[in-house]
């Protein structure tokens, strides 16, 4: 057995990946633009862009950062170095987490090996996976904490995709979902809630077996909602539709880093919760994508009813001693707005309505707030 190696991190400090797409500025369509994009970019700043499965998509991601303004001011930069080599290239950066009428038909995968094994093992799924997320890496320092702190903040999965649900059309229709991403992106395999493992032996174990019988080539195939990752010394949060507003996305990357650090707090003082219940955690996280925040779910700690809403602001009340200690606990206070105007995916709907029920009106509109945001002109 090959025992995988976790590299520890300083714990606490953050890196972040977002995930966007390159659009026609005339159509909105999907444009295969990632190879000449890479082209573009900087020689000294390649390793903070990765291709992803598409030829459509791009990644960015941050190096390690000590504070949530660091890696903001890094991601600012990352999103706006993508939006002018776009603007060069004479495409758009569209940020959405799914495109919201591109034909799957016409998508074309990378051609390394890592991805084209994805195609070859998912083929119409692999296709169909048009799909943007927000993730947050946030930094341990031993893999059997990693491995207790993954277990217990399973239960945030469900309240943090109730509010950066960012997804309700797929394929030129409304789906009825927040979060299509998470059913699409859903039909891979290993990209369930996790279940708890006692010790990084057993998780080690479940990663070996895998690797052995072909189901996966490197860890990182395993896919979940939330995953210690070994590669990088992080706890990964990866339920986060990608988020189209700077300040929603500063929120969560706040939010993931507190709820990290009062869990290590908790494990350290001997007050872990109990075992989460799994049947209850998934049941949340799927009214979380259909219903968003008004919904009831089962407490997977308690078994007790209660209102997402409540599962929130306890979430966030759970992080904000940590929070104000890391002095972050302003950025948490998005979740008013959040509260009262509604998750992404909300404010997407609105729109369908008020622009005719007119999906390519709603998603230009979507183009040029990227714009705006990144002081690209319109």
């Amino acid at each position: 057995m090959h025992e995988q190696q976790f590299v520890e991190n300083s714990p606490l400090t953050l890196g972040v990946e977002e995930e966007f797409m390159f659009c026609d500025p005339e159509t909105g369509d999907l444009v295969d633009a990632v190879e000449d994009f890479m082209a573009e970019v900087d020689e000294n700043e390649r390793d903070r862009y990765s291709y992803e499965l598409l030829l459509s998509e791009i990644e960015t991601n941050t190096d390690i950062a000590g504070s949530v303004d660091e890696v903001m001011d890094r991601l600012i930069a990352l999103r706006q170095n993508v939006a002018q080599i776009s603007e060069t290239l004479g495409v758009v950066m569209g940020i959405n987490g799914t495109h919201p009428f591109a034909d799957w038909r016409s998508q074309k995968f990378v051609e390394n090996e890592t991805y084209q094994w994805v195609a070859n093992q998912l083929h119409y799924y692999a296709r169909r996976n048009i799909t943007y997320g927000l993730h947050v890496h946030v930094g341990v320092n031993d893999p059997e904490l990693a491995i207790h702190l993954n277990n217990g903040l399973r239960r945030w999965l469900a309240p943090m995709l109730a509010l950066s649900a960012n997804s309700p059309f797929f394929d030129g229709v409304p789906t009825g979902l927040y979060s299509t991403r998470t059913m699409q992106f859903g039909a891979f395999p290993r990209t369930n809630i996790p279940p708890a493992f006692h010790d990084f032996a057993e998780y080690n174990a479940l990663i070996n077996k895998m690797i052995e019988s072909n189901s996966i080539k490197k860890p990182r195939q395993i896919w979940w909602k939330i995953r210690p990752h070994v590669d990088y010394g992080t706890i990964e949060f990866r339920v986060c539709d990608v988020q189209n507003s700077l300040d929603r996305t500063r929120f969560f990357i706040a939010l993931s880093q507190a709820l990290v650090g009062q869990t290590l707090k908790d494990f350290r003082r001997g007050k872990m919760e109990p075992v989460l219940q799994t049947e209850y955690l998934n049941d949340a996280l799927w009214k979380a994508n259909r219903f968003g925040l008004d919904c009831d779910i089962i407490g997977p700690n308690t078994g007790n009813i209660l209102s997402m809403r409540d599962a929130v602001d306890h979430m966030v009340e759970y992080a904000s001693p940590t929070a104000e200690e890391l002095g972050t606990l302003g950025y948490l206070e998005t979740l008013e707005d959040i509260l009262e105007t509604g998750n992404e995916a909300q404010y997407q709907l609105r729109l369908y309505q008020e622009l005719g029920q007119d999906i390519r009106a709603v998603h230009q509109k979507l183009l040029e707030d990227v714009k705006l945001d990144l002081g690209v002109p319109v």
